[in-house]
């Protein structure tokens, strides 16, 4: 499987690929699924979605993609539904940012490999981890309504080419990679 997903990216601009992909106990509902996926197509990115469409034999509620968006995005991106190795994905030169639920261990990975981070939380702590990265400039956070926490399409969107292409997203994309000095360095962190 591996095989097929490098040579996908392989084809890919270097630093132009969104990595999507969320913890496995935090599936997006259906209509997050539905925004999210259509967010990508507008933000016209190209991207390798490792979609959980359910979480393990039990998950009855199975989410599906908008009718058409595989066809639409053939060629441009990539929808993965059974397990991904996050860490060559991140690895690979073809990707430069991460939609990510901000768990710690996803920010961990991103750090670790460069890559900038967007935040789109759905469940406890997550909240306050994008906060951190929020204010430390290292993230930036999907914007949500604030009377009902949702987010739309042209959020996803907007959040994606903000991070990923425009000059005011600069930051996010530097401050990962200074970011990186302190979270890999064993001196640092034995000190």
């Amino acid at each position: 499987e591996w095989k097929a997903m490098k040579e996908w990216l392989d084809k890919q601009s270097k630093g132009s690929v969104v990595y999507v992909a969320f913890v496995s106990e935090a599936k997006p509902s259906q209509a997050e699924v539905t925004e999210i996926a259509l967010g990508l197509e507008l933000s016209k990115l190209p991207f390798f979605w490792a979609l959980k469409t359910r979480l393990g034999l039990a998950d009855t509620d199975v989410v599906e993609l908008p009718d058409g968006f595989e066809d639409r995005m053939k060629g441009r991106g990539v929808v993965w539904t059974s397990w991904v190795p996050q860490l060559k994905i991140l690895s690979h030169d073809s990707v430069g940012g991460f939609l990510s639920h901000s768990g710690w261990t996803s920010v961990g990975e991103a750090i670790q490999f460069e890559k900038a981070l967007i935040l789109l939380t759905f469940l406890a702590e997550q909240g306050l981890n994008a906060r951190l990265l929020e204010e430390k400039k290292m993230g930036y956070s999907v914007p949500r309504d604030e009377q009902d926490g949702w987010f739309t399409r042209d959020s996803v969107a907007e959040s994606l080419r903000l991070v990923m292409v425009e000059t005011e997203g600069k930051i996010y994309r530097e401050r990962i990679k200074e970011m990186k000095r302190l979270f890999v360095d064993r001196n640092v962190q034995d000190k």
